[in-house]
């Protein structure tokens, strides 16, 4: 076992499955939880990135130090109910110092039931986790100190890990629901859309809410109905076109009933549009496979290449899963390619009016590079409907 950072008063612990210790001081709410550990080179965002659905099952290290220094408030949440497993930062978290905070970070980790350790050594963690890859680990807040480092390392080692693993049912909605909110503008908050543009239907893998506010900007009227939702019924609902959500978890795993409902809207001539484990899952149907990445790609500063335009955009990320280039379908054209890795981020149909992309174009707070794929996914609904 090796203690890093180590301090006498201790109230937080991380454990990683190889027997490392990371020691330090507990924020948020007191537990344990065990999850995936990852890295965030984001610098803003740090309450979207924890109530982002698609993080369900993960502990998010945050590259950048500072984080909690703007405080929280109720308007940048993706989510109603945050399922991030825990956070893991360098500095203290201080008190807010932004006009909009409505609240500090540690109340309202605590509000959601997230623990936090703060003082630890994170670009050690990144080398860590960037040498040997994603690790499964444990973290305990106690305010009191006891910290039982030899249960966190067995909880950390015995933790199955993503791979298999199906979490959307935790994070999907249970009803269907219309949604009208469009995205934020200064001096107004979030806009209601105008009635009466094309009928979309979203399926909730785990959707953010500002993909969901980023259709509506476009124009779109939307309908959230959940993950296993059949196609039969998405049908009967007459849209014009279909969005894939993004979402946690094992592409495979949840494509156990999710595929058969991408194929079916697929072969309908339908417009689709695939975002992260929805672009995933219409990979999977039109049969390419997919894989576990060695640690993924989390942040807000990943540039991409559009084949199809030869610009390339800076993107946010947050995904651990990708498809495969080997075995890929000739059905299947690569239109968007990583320039860190050259991993695929985004594929279209040849022949049928779909494409994916890997990452959230949204990108709530930004880079807003990406907003135009929801334009090109309008404009396909309109070439669709003649």
């Amino acid at each position: 076992m090796t203690h890093i950072f180590d301090r006498r008063q201790a109230t937080a612990a991380l454990a990683l499955q190889d027997g490392t210790v990371f020691l330090g001081s507990g924020i948020g709410a007191p537990g344990v939880h065990v999850g995936e550990l990852v890295f965030n080179t984001a610098i803003t965002g740090y309450q979207e990135i924890l109530s982002d659905p698609s993080y369900a099952g993960q502990i998010v290290t945050f590259t950048f130090p500072h984080i909690g220094n703007v405080g929280a408030n109720e308007e940048d949440v993706e989510a109603t109910t945050p399922v991030a497993r825990g956070l893991v930062v360098r500095a203290e978290v201080t008190a807010p110092s932004n006009w909009r905070a409505t609240r500090h970070l540690a109340r309202w980790l605590e509000a959601h039931g997230i623990a936090g350790i703060a003082g630890v050594d994170t670009r050690r963690i990144t080398r860590i986790l960037r040498e040997r890859g994603a690790q499964n680990a444990a973290l305990v807040h106690a305010p009191d100190g006891r910290l039982d480092l030899k249960d966190l390392k067995a909880r950390a080692a015995s933790w199955p890990g993503l791979v298999g693993m199906d979490l959307v049912p935790e994070v999907t909605s249970r009803q269907r629901a219309l949604w009208r909110q469009g995205r934020w503008e200064w001096g107004r908050g979030y806009v209601e859309g105008a009635p009466g543009g094309p009928p979309v239907v979203a399926i909730d893998y785990g959707i953010k809410r500002n993909i969901l506010r980023s259709l509506v900007s476009v124009g779109f009227e939307v309908t959230i109905v959940p993950a296993t939702t059949s196609a039969e019924e998405i049908l009967a609902l007459g849209p014009a076109g279909v969005v894939l959500s993004n979402g946690p978890g094992d592409p495979a795993a949840t494509g156990v009933y999710a595929v058969p409902v991408i194929r079916r809207l697929v072969e309908s001539g339908l417009p689709i549009m695939g975002i992260c484990l929805g672009h995933q899952m219409l990979g999977l149907a039109m049969g390419a496979r997919t894989v576990k990445m060695r640690f993924g790609h989390h942040g807000a500063n990943h540039p991409v290449k559009d084949l199809t335009t030869g610009k390339v955009e800076i993107t946010s990320q947050n995904h651990g899963f990708a498809i495969a280039d080997e075995g890929l379908p000739e059905a299947l054209e690569v239109t968007h390619r990583s320039l860190f890795d050259g991993t695929i981020q985004g594929i279209r149909v040849k022949g049928r009016p779909v494409f994916s992309v890997q990452y959230h174009p949204e990108a709530s707070p930004g880079p807003q590079d990406s907003h135009y794929l929801f334009r090109r996914f309008r404009a396909l609904v309109e070439r669709a409907a003649g």
